[in-house]
């Protein structure tokens, strides 16, 4: 959906996190993988997953099947109807939701459920997603959601409970010896959304806000630091900033790998990113920090206000201390303003080590909106 990765929860949340990345030193952003880059073996074995998904929920007056392409224009009916119950700080549109279906991963045909009343209207659906290339945690994420008029029925406990049921036969299958979490990401003020949740026996693990800066106020100037170079981001440093930001968010929470395809789907080769918005900081020919910007229109006009959002920031560890963040978000500002947004946006995990919340405190951002990471452990 909308806010990259969008709804399938960025690394801790619905959103992605401008956080602060914390590495392993590196001495290039360009080498070929490492061990913090998966191997072949990881990237495949999200596909080896059992091809029967769990018996379908029984929920009276409605009949249930997997979701396909053609379910996209009432999958955005049905997400219009539930945005004006729950005021969702994401607004995804039709255009989002086929993105859905294009990771190589995601076998809707097993991992996904919509829910049809009489008239075959789309009144409920549920998601399982189980990205390859993790190397820290085996995660499986659950996002679903029913209509308004269909709550209260019991419909989101059987949808949930068939999603869970989902996520472990993907865990079992895999037989990894790597920690497990199942995870639903919920907003804060979603009192219903969290009671289901504790109710499944999910257990919140992670808090998350969104920030906000009004770029009325004026931005202030930070230097680049000696010996490096501000260079506006171009296609041509596309994989070097990937590489650079898996190593930056190594060790930070909930971060796993971002492989090529998911780069390019969620990331950098999205509708919503702005090329223009975002930069890069070198150092010689190595990426030391960058910037990666987007416009979500879809959602200014319930939010009241332009936004320019900082999707990702990272610096690596032999750079850190340099000021190269400050520097990094305050052209981003400029960027904003100078396209005409009110305000500048980013998320953050607000357990975070690397002293992110204060930086963006420091620089004017103010907490908003929060959600919870809720899951399951083995």
């Amino acid at each position: 959906m909308s806010r990259e990765p969008s709804f399938r929860v960025a690394p801790g949340g619905s959103r992605p996190l401008a956080c602060l990345g914390v590495s392993t030193p590196q001495q290039a952003s360009v080498t070929p993988p490492t061990a913090s880059e998966p191997s072949k073996q990881s990237e495949q074995s999200a596909s080896s997953v059992p091809s029967d998904p769990p018996p379908l929920p029984e929920t009276p007056g409605l009949s249930w099947r997997p979701a396909t392409r053609n379910d996209v224009p009432a999958w955005a009916r049905l997400l219009d109807a539930m945005a004006e119950a729950d005021d969702p700080a994401e607004r995804p549109t039709a255009e989002d939701l086929a993105d859905e279906f294009e990771g190589s991963w995601a076998a809707p045909e097993r991992n996904s459920l919509v829910g049809l009343d009489d008239a075959g209207e789309l009144r409920a659906f549920g998601w399982v997603e189980r990205r390859p290339g993790e190397l820290r945690a085996l995660r499986v994420f659950l996002q679903g959601g029913v209509h308004p008029a269909w709550r209260g029925r019991g419909v989101g406990r059987a949808l949930l409970g068939w999603q869970e049921t989902r996520a472990w036969q993907i865990v079992d299958a895999e037989a990894s010896e790597l920690p497990v979490r199942v995870i639903l990401h919920v907003e804060e003020h979603n009192v219903g959304h969290s009671r289901l949740a504790q109710a499944a026996g999910f257990q919140p693990v992670r808090y998350f806000s969104d920030m906000r800066r009004p770029l009325s106020v004026p931005v202030p100037v930070r230097d680049v630091p000696e010996g490096l170079r501000l260079v506006p981001f171009e296609g041509s440093l596309d994989e070097a900033v990937r590489l650079a930001h898996n190593e930056a968010f190594a060790d930070h929470w909930g971060s796993e790998p971002r492989l090529p395809e998911d780069w390019r789907l969620w990331t950098t080769g999205h509708r919503n990113f702005r090329a223009d918005w975002s930069f890069i900081i070198l150092d010689g020919e190595q990426v030391a920090g960058y910037v990666l910007n987007a416009a979500y229109p879809q959602d200014w006009g319930p939010q009241g206000y332009t936004e320019g959002w900082t999707s990702l920031v990272g610096v690596r560890r032999p750079w850190r201390g340099r000021g190269i963040a400050p520097v990094l978000l305050t052209v981003s500002m400029r960027a904003f303003r100078d396209a005409g947004m009110e305000y500048a946006g980013l998320g953050v995990d607000t357990e975070n080590l690397t002293g992110a919340l204060a930086l963006y405190e420091r620089l004017g951002y103010e907490p908003g909106r929060r959600s919870i990471s809720y899951a399951k452990l083995r």
